[in-house]
């Protein structure tokens, strides 16, 4: 007979959880510009690398300022950038809760190539 998920606990789950998140996102980069677009690809990571680039913010400071995200995608694209340590985030045991995002030494590394992107779309923008 199979074990069902009744037959785990609770830490059984979130063991099996997180292994099948690790198995997702192993995928090996082909070169230097894959894995660089691996941590920092996608809709919304750079507009909250370029958000926090001024300093600290707290979650709904960001939710407020990345425009059309959903709390679900945000607390996904949080969690993918402090994994992939370019933020960190600071959890001050209050009521109720407060929760700072900031930028890390690598992640304040990319706000110059950042700064060189939003300057070219600026110029592609002003053509059309």
């Amino acid at each position: 007979m199979y074990p069902t998920y009744q037959n785990y606990t609770i830490v059984d789950y979130q063991l099996f959880k997180n292994f099948k998140k690790m198995k997702k996102k192993s995928s090996k980069a082909h070169c230097a510009v894959d894995y660089a677009f691996q941590r920092i690809g996608g809709k919304y990571k750079g507009r909250i690398l370029w958000v926090l680039r001024d300093g600290l913010l707290r979650y709904g400071e960001l939710k407020r300022a990345v425009v059309g995200i959903t709390p679900k995608m945000l607390t996904q694209t949080l969690k993918e950038l402090e994994g992939d340590e370019l933020i960190s985030r600071k959890v001050y045991l209050e009521v109720p809760p407060r929760v700072e995002y900031a930028l890390t030494s690598t992640g304040k590394e990319l706000i110059p190539f950042i700064m060189q992107m939003r300057a070219w779309g600026e110029r592609q923008m002003s053509l059309k």
